[in-house]
């Protein structure tokens, strides 16, 4: 689970990520913990990444250049992958961001979490699913809020409640997260059922179908019974 003292890596991928989103992007990172260092990586030569100048400035990210040498060959990617594992190395943070809808990352995300510590990915709908279970929670960018992010799909609109009952892997995933987390009364902590499915399902956010809280999709499923109780948070159960 994420704690504000929590100390973050935040690695962006430049040449991957439009940097509309990098403000929506650290806004959530702060919901995860600290980010001590913020680095983006790109070929500040090219002029598709001139956008980057203003973005990194106002954000305060270190850019790091990384020249392609050779044609065909992702330097930028092999300069952020390097660096990580500089910072890894280090034992200084809890936890690393990469910020990239590119699935050579997935190994990167792999090692880091095989030396205990936590990995917060953030892409597009197209990352590879590779890279999303590599890590521990994967957000995607739409879901963000960045209204001055033309280049981005906008926000899922809310899903109908016939439209998420349709939906077997959110059903199933969250009857038998409801069951693996409740006690003999058959009723669950809610937090405690989100928190399996992230386990479970690294992408999974309420907001990809447009619920901004975790509480409000249960809810709309009309799957389950959900009450507040006094010590206990919310509990849920499924319907009989």
């Amino acid at each position: 689970m994420a704690r504000p003292t929590d100390l973050l890596a935040v690695l962006v991928d430049g040449d991957n990520v439009a940097p509309s989103m990098i403000g929506a992007v650290l806004t959530e990172v702060a919901r995860l913990g600290t980010a001590t260092v913020k680095r983006v990586y790109g070929d500040w030569s090219q002029s598709n990444l001139v956008g980057w100048k203003a973005a990194a400035s106002e954000h305060v990210l270190q850019p790091m250049q990384q020249f392609a040498n050779t044609r065909g060959k992702n330097a930028t990617d092999i300069a952020l992958i390097i660096d990580a594992m500089d910072l890894l190395y280090t034992g200084r943070f809890q936890g690393f961001c990469i910020v990239s809808s590119d699935g050579d990352f997935t190994r990167l995300a792999s090692r880091i979490r095989e030396q205990g510590l936590t990995v917060y990915g953030f892409g597009e709908r197209k990352t590879p699913e590779s890279l999303r279970n590599a890590c521990d929670e994967f957000t995607y960018l739409d879901v963000l809020t960045a209204p001055e992010a033309e280049d981005v799909a906008p926000a899922p609109k809310r899903v109908p409640a016939p439209q998420l009952r349709n939906d077997p892997k959110l059903v199933n995933g969250l009857r038998a997260c409801a069951t693996t987390a409740s006690g003999e009364d058959g009723w669950a902590n809610l937090a405690t059922v989100g928190s399996l499915m992230r386990k479970q399902q690294p992408d999974f956010d309420s907001r990809n179908w447009g619920y901004a809280k975790f509480s409000d999709l249960v809810r709309a499923t009309e799957l389950f019974q959900i009450e507040s109780r006094e010590g206990g948070g919310m509990q849920v159960r499924s319907k009989k």
